[in-house]
């Protein structure tokens, strides 16, 4: 089994020997260490509703999952799939949804460890700001904003 792993390699070695592989040595994907999963619990208007439970996933490939729950006496989750980009020199995280019609979101980047969440002309809420933020999961001591 050996000596024909060893074969394989080889022909294979010799077919592709003009390739550059340099890219495989370096394949960090292109959203570098801006991924994870984001809670929070903010604030809501809606009557009957204590606040708006959020999971945020960035996944590879600029992917996105939010899912937001209302803490009423519906539990329903609503899921939102997107695209999503960051500004390096704004410091803001921009969430386009896949659906049409649905309202960008746009979040300030605190650091690798907190989103604020912004209005639509990319001003901060009104209030405090920690009463919006989403917290990366793997940076905060508690998970109990996990809604799952």
């Amino acid at each position: 089994m050996e000596l024909q792993e060893e074969a394989l390699k080889a022909r294979e070695s010799i077919r592709h020997k003009n390739m550059n592989h340099s890219m495989h040595d370096n394949a960090e994907d292109q959203t570098g260490g801006f991924r994870g999963v984001f809670y929070g619990y903010l604030p809501c208007e809606q009557k009957d509703c204590d606040g708006i439970k959020q999971t945020l996933s960035l996944k590879p490939r600029n992917n996105y999952l939010l899912v937001t729950q209302y803490a009423k006496e519906s539990t329903r989750e609503y899921y939102e799939k997107g695209k999503y980009d960051w500004d390096d020199k704004k410091h803001v995280l921009t969430l386009t949804p896949n659906k049409e019609g649905a309202a960008r979101r746009l979040y300030s980047i605190e650091d690798e460890g907190a989103l604020v969440t912004l209005n639509s002309d990319g001003k901060p809420m009104p209030g405090d700001k920690d009463d919006y933020t989403l917290s990366r999961s793997d940076k905060t001591k508690t998970r109990q904003v996990h809604i799952h």
